[in-house]
């Protein structure tokens, strides 16, 4: 059998840089998908570049004045800085506090999917490649896994680690990389019966090439799909544990945390520090599921001629 036979499969479909191309194309003409990447865009941009726009670090607690607390949008402080969203309790610029706040969500969302991401995939390659024993002892774990709602796995985790941003991304990984496997493992399972499987393993090829080289690459459209997905819930898992008090520090507000902190003020007539970072969550979360959507529409093989 000829050595070209063993990349039957991928080389018939597309490489992956025409495959990436194609997708991104798909993605650019969908109108909704559109909308999603430019949003995601503009906050990923804003969330890099916010120590250098933001007009106060509010980090920085020699940077805060308590006589700010609470102003209005478009307040301006005895020091000449004008509020233009408002400031929160503790004299924190909303605006600054957003910026910062939503590089938290991104950095905890995006750091917990690939983590779980990397585990899942590994879990569930090595569950679909084995078999048996090993396969079943794996699904049972993540059955166990997924039968337990992730918030209440993150509520004992934090609850016993404690706060902070490595322990918020540890509790996400915790609660999600099960879904990568199961995943991984149904589409790994499909491709072991494909004809390149038999060449390469006529061909003498290592475990690991045919796992790496053949078999991953195929099982990459619905991961991406299940990640994308997953790192919108773990942006708002993250911003309800934060919400509730135990995930991120006060000295480090996310989203969750300063929607926390105005929730008091409601009714008092200080909507603005629960509303506005409340709108940039919500659209931050829309942002990422509308992109979700359309890859989910696009890398689904039944769409396909």
């Amino acid at each position: 059998m000829p050595p070209d036979s063993v990349h039957s499969r991928t080389a018939a479909a597309q490489t992956p840089h025409t495959a990436f191309y194609n997708t991104l194309t798909a993605l650019l003409r969908n109108k909704f998908s559109l909308c999603g990447l430019i949003i995601l865009g503009i906050a990923v941009l804003l969330s890099v570049l916010a120590p250098w726009i933001s007009p106060q670090n509010p980090y920085d607690l020699s940077q805060l004045d308590i006589m700010d607390g609470r102003l209005k949008p478009g307040s301006a402080s005895l020091s000449g800085l004008v509020y233009w969203l408002g400031t929160d309790d503790q004299g924190r610029d909303l605006f600054s506090a957003i910026l910062y706040g939503m590089r938290t969500s991104l950095l905890v969302g995006v750091c917990s999917a690939v983590i779980a991401l990397t585990i899942g995939a590994i879990l569930g390659m090595t569950s679909a490649w084995a078999g048996g024993k090993t396969d079943a002892l794996i699904m049972r774990i993540v059955d166990i896994q997924l039968s337990f709602p992730p918030i209440l796995i993150a509520l004992i985790l934090l609850a016993v680690l404690g706060q902070g941003v490595d322990k918020i991304i540890l509790a996400l990984v915790v609660t999600q990389w099960a879904y990568y496997a199961r995943t991984v493992r149904g589409s790994a399972l499909l491709e072991r019966r494909r004809s390149y499987v038999d060449a390469a393993r006529s061909m003498a090829l290592s475990t690991p090439r045919i796992l790496l080289r053949h078999i991953f690459p195929n099982c990459l459209p619905p991961l991406i799909v299940v990640a994308t997905m997953r790192i919108a819930y773990a942006i708002m898992l993250e911003a309800t544990l934060s919400f509730l008090g135990i995930g991120l520090p006060v000295t480090e507000p996310s989203l969750g945390l300063l929607i926390a902190n105005g929730f008091d003020y409601l009714m008092s007539g200080d909507y603005w520090i629960s509303v506005f970072p409340g709108v940039t969550l919500l659209v931050l979360i829309v942002a990422i599921n509308l992109v979700g959507d359309a890859l989910r529409d696009i890398l689904n093989p039944r769409n396909k001629d």
